[in-house]
């Protein structure tokens, strides 16, 4: 893998998943696009992914907006395995986005954290679509006051 190669794993519908994208486009970088909706990855390749961004299989499942709850995933005694199998018949349950590149593996939620897997500077200023700054004018990270 290249310097700027980069893969995401995409899901158009997603704001967060829009502004990932973004921001790497800000950078100069086409990434390879996923949709993983449409091309999960392989069970083997979820596995390794998850392994390079340091979480576990339940920490990637998404329960907004999917069939979480229906089939009882919050279930604490479910093995990686079981949330697995779930996460192959209903690949909405994959968290979004997740970003591959020469510089590590990240779930990027929130969205400006894929700027740590991007080996180029962002080029111009960046809003995210609900307007908050990430980049400045000057090509900076916008540092925001933690909300309590």
């Amino acid at each position: 893998m290249s310097a700027t190669d980069i893969v995401i794993y995409h899901n158009p519908e997603c704001g967060t998943s829009r502004n990932t994208l973004a921001m790497i486009r800000n950078a100069g970088i086409e990434p390879h696009v996923i949709e993983y909706l449409k091309t999960p990855p392989s069970r083997a390749l979820l596995i390794q992914m998850l392994e390079r961004a340091g979480i576990s299989v339940r920490d990637a499942l998404r329960e907004k907006g999917t069939p979480y709850a229906e089939l009882g995933l919050s279930d604490p005694t479910l093995t990686d395995d079981a949330l697995l199998d779930a996460i192959e018949a209903h690949p909405i349950l994959m968290n979004r986005p997740i970003v591959v590149s020469s510089l590590g593996v990240k779930l990027c939620r929130p969205s400006e954290a894929v700027l740590d897997l991007l080996p180029n500077p962002q080029l111009a200023a960046f809003t995210k679509e609900d307007g908050e700054w990430v980049i400045d004018a000057e090509g900076r990270r916008v540092l925001h006051e933690a909300k309590s």
